[in-house]
């Protein structure tokens, strides 16, 4: 007999030695049953790992550590722009307000100090301030919005102050304020003040100058008799806020003294109104609002007269031709003294033809370029 290379029998098929006992039925049964329990206690065990995970987990599994790496930038290499910024949301519209005539009642406090706060505790208290109105124009916008009507009210002129009596005009404003200013214009010209614009001395040169200076033609040749002495040459004059002040304050250089100075006072308002709309400022909403709010600081108006109603005005002027604005001087009846002082007694006949011409759309009649 051979042997095997371990050393023992073989014994395979065809051999006729002894066989080793198979699994009984039973033992079979329970070795399924282990192998089976195994298999569920797997799927159980998978299910349970698979749906706990999230739904991008399982549609697309985490790369390994396997897998190469994301590559970075060298510092040779430039990045990426920025995505550029959303563009801005277009301004809000200005309404056109309705086609009506409006009457602005302009005054110029000669206040040294804060004629805003004066005319505010005047308001409050009822005890007057010690300012008076410089400058006193009425003016007409017309329905149209294409010209403006800047008429002229003499300083000294002799009229009756509702609750007062008769007392020089610019008396008003030291009396009872920027109201009672308004009421005695109303009362004088018979007409209705839409709004009211107050100025005074420091507001004037801070306006003046935050505008860059104002361009103006100076009908003729003059010097100051106050503060500097500032000499205006005949002609085009580019004049900072205290130069201007001194050209719409001056009367003393002139043979007809207040009557020039009214006229420069509407040359240096035109010269302000050339130089808003120039280069169609009033048509850009942006611009306009900006315009308003710069001139805020300077301004008192009346409570009606809020920024943005006054940016609609100034919007609704687009269309201003600067070189139609017409002017004049409400008429007077010549100079005299009453209790004391020098005063311009008024022409009532042609106030009131006057008055009739603003009240019926008429005033450019009177009030020419």
């Amino acid at each position: 007999m051979e042997s095997t290379p371990s050393g023992h029998d073989r014994i395979g098929p065809g051999t006729s030695g002894p066989q080793a006992p198979g699994p009984t039925p039973l033992k079979r049964r329970r070795l399924i049953a282990v192998v089976l329990s195994l298999l569920l206690v797997a799927v159980v065990a998978v299910s349970a790992l698979v749906f706990s995970r999230p739904a991008a987990e399982v549609a697309a599994p985490q790369p390994t550590s396997t897998e190469t790496p994301t590559a970075t930038l060298t510092p040779s290499e430039t990045p990426p722009p920025p995505p550029a910024p959303a563009a801005p949301p277009p301004p809000e519209p200005i309404a056109d307000p309705p086609a009506a005539a409006m009457n602005i009642l302009v005054v110029g406090s000669d206040s040294r100090g804060n004629a805003r706060e004066q005319a505010a505790h005047t308001a409050a208290t009822g005890e007057s301030q010690d300012h008076r109105s410089d400058a006193l124009m009425v003016v007409h916008v017309a329905a149209d919005r294409r010209t403006l009507y800047v008429i002229s009210i003499m300083r000294d002129l002799w009229v009756d102050i509702p609750g007062y009596g008769g007392s020089k005009i610019n008396a008003s404003l030291e009396l009872g304020g920027i109201d009672l200013t308004a009421q005695t214009v109303e009362s004088l010209l018979g007409i209705h003040v839409d709004h009211t614009l107050m100025l005074d001395f420091n507001g004037f040169r801070a306006l003046t100058d935050g505008l860059g200076g104002i361009d103006l033609n100076v009908p003729f040749a003059f010097q100051a008799t106050f503060d500097t002495g500032h000499a205006f040459s005949a002609g085009m004059n580019h004049l900072d806020g205290q130069a201007a002040l001194e050209f719409t304050r001056e009367r003393y250089a002139f043979v007809n003294g207040d009557f020039q100075r009214v006229q420069n006072q509407r040359i240096m308002l035109r010269a302000i109104l050339a130089r808003l709309t120039a280069g169609g400022a009033l048509n850009d909403v942006t611009a306009v609002r900006s315009i308003v709010e710069f001139a805020a600081c300077c301004l008192t108006v009346d409570k009606g007269f809020d920024p943005v109603q006054t940016a609609i005005l100034a919007y609704s002027l687009r269309n201003l031709d600067v070189n139609a604005v017409g002017t004049m001087t409400l008429p007077t009846a010549g100079p005299g003294m009453v209790a004391g002082q020098s005063v311009l007694f008024p022409d009532y006949g042609g106030i009131n033809a006057v008055a009739a011409a603003l009240r019926e759309g008429r005033i450019g009649e009177y009030a020419v370029p």
